[in-house]
């Protein structure tokens, strides 16, 4: 299960995120820049465990983004457009941190919390599960990552998954929603918090599958 070390990292998560959201399509631009704060969210564990995985809600003013991010021990092959960039760790060394949409681990494991084979896990605490994270299955039965594709338009981010028997296609909630979210949906709802703590219970990612 997650361990989380209580340690400095520099730069910061929000500081990486401060220079790397205004590049995204779906990022709402600011006149006065981003001015970020995190308000929710949570972690999956690597089974291997050897890559970070942490889903990350970032409000920047009136605008609540979802920010799946990787944390690595070594660089990704091939990933480099997806490198956010690299930070100190206290306990760790350096990692390099990743958009987690284009990282094949996060990916497996968002398909497998999908269709309930993973086990939320809170954001800032070890060992600890997150009953406030919910997820339902697109189609019945443990889905193979077999490969995926990452498509960013101006209204979010695509992952086209393949998965041996069909087509699993996950669509990232970029934008999170104020409104309440509806669970009956096939994909992950999660709470993030407003400036003044009340909860929202908002859809990170929606899912629908195609058999081949």
């Amino acid at each position: 299960m997650s361990v989380i070390h209580h340690t400095t990292l520099v730069p910061t998560k929000v500081e990486l995120l401060t220079g790397w959201l205004p590049k995204q399509p779906w990022y709402a631009a600011r006149a006065d820049g981003p001015d970020l704060a995190r308000v929710g969210g949570f972690r999956l564990d690597d089974p291997a465990d050897a890559v970070g995985l942490e889903f990350m809600a970032v409000a920047d003013g009136p605008t609540t983004y979802f920010v799946p991010l990787s944390y690595r021990g070594a660089p990704l092959d091939g990933a480099d457009d997806a490198l956010l960039g690299t930070a100190e760790h206290g306990v760790l060394g350096r990692r390099w941190i990743y958009d987690g949409s284009r990282d094949p681990v996060l990916v497996a494991q968002l398909v497998a919390l999908i269709q309930g084979d993973a086990e939320p896990q809170a954001q800032r605490e070890s060992n600890t599960p997150d009953p406030t994270v919910s997820a339902h299955p697109a189609t019945a039965g443990p889905l193979t990552v077999s490969g995926f594709e990452t498509v960013d338009t101006a209204s979010g981010t695509e992952l086209r998954v393949a998965t041996g028997g069909g087509t699993l296609t996950v669509r990232l909630n970029r934008v999170l929603s104020a409104a309440p979210a509806d669970e009956s949906v096939p994909g992950v709802v999660a709470t993030w918090h407003r400036a003044d703590g009340s909860p929202v219970r908002a859809s990170y990612a929606t899912a629908s599958y195609q058999a081949a």
